[in-house]
């Protein structure tokens, strides 16, 4: 117990009142279970980068079988952008379970994949039709081949003049 315990003087002297009733309700809140745009984000992202780290797997072992002059470099790229992804992907699955929200596969009719969410006792399912995450995908594996290769074309540049 410290000197200032028990010293009635000091708890006014600390916080103005109404931050002290700011400081009160702070833990009393609870968490909104409603995903906020960026967690919504988030959940549509642990939903697509499986299924691109597939096919960066796929298209890393066509390159491995194939004889073409350049299958070196397609390996090391596709290492490069499996490692990537991976990565995300293990950093991803951290930030929502620490923010309590779980993805699970639901089914799957006419051309829609549908999952279902929880995040903080709210439930939801949403769809996804496979043409959009087509293309979602596409712009993502875009996005980690620029990131992967942006370093190597900038030293082109530079080595240029």
């Amino acid at each position: 117990m410290s000197k200032l315990e028990g010293n009635e003087r000091w708890k006014s002297k600390m916080l103005l009142p109404e931050h002290h009733e700011q400081y009160q309700e702070r833990g009393r809140r609870p968490a909104s279970g409603v995903p906020s745009e960026e967690e919504l984000r988030m959940i549509r992202d642990s939903v697509l980068l499986p299924h691109l780290l597939t096919m960066v797997q796929r298209g890393m072992e066509e390159a491995q079988n194939s004889t073409g002059v350049l299958q070196r470099l397609f390996v090391r790229v596709a290492q490069a952008l499996h490692s990537r992804i991976r990565r995300d992907l293990y950093a991803l699955r951290r930030e929502l379970a620490r923010r309590n929200i779980k993805v699970e596969s639901d089914e799957q009719a006419d051309m829609i994949l549908y999952y279902r969410y929880t995040c903080r006792g709210y439930e939801e399912r949403f769809g996804i039709v496979r043409d959009v995450m087509r293309a979602e995908i596409g712009v993502k594996l875009g996005r980690y081949i620029g990131d992967i290769l942006k370093p190597l074309l900038d030293r082109a540049e530079q080595s240029r003049f």
